[in-house]
């Protein structure tokens, strides 16, 4: 039932946040173990940048909170280099809380503006 929720919250935020090529959205998954957070583009469906706590094997010996700002503040690098300045942030329906609120956190100190 929690997935189901989740997923009926992820559609309906989607409906209100678009990523344009000014604007990407920047979309947050989170297992149990993991984080990724993507940049996308959605006007033509491409993902602009990834990244993913999954295959990095020095993140493995932090606490979860710690991996999750280090993703954000990796992805706001990546993005900031890439000439991304401005993303609107999807939670992909998890609460504004604890591993989502450290990667938004980290993504904002690199610069991102959202």
């Amino acid at each position: 039932m929690k997935l189901i929720g989740r997923k009926r919250r992820h559609i309906r935020i989607k409906k209100k946040i678009r990523g344009t090529p000014e604007r990407p959205r920047l979309c947050v998954f989170r297992s149990n173990r993991h984080i990724a957070a993507q940049i996308i583009d959605d006007t033509q469906h491409r993902v602009l940048l990834g990244l993913s706590s999954a295959k990095d094997k020095q993140l493995q010996k932090k606490k979860k909170i710690e991996i999750a700002k280090e993703i954000g503040l990796r992805i706001g690098k990546l993005a900031i280099e890439k000439g991304i300045t401005q993303v609107a942030f999807d939670r992909a329906g998890y609460r504004y809380h604890g591993r989502v609120k450290a990667l938004a956190d980290g993504a904002r100190e690199t610069g991102l503006k959202f």
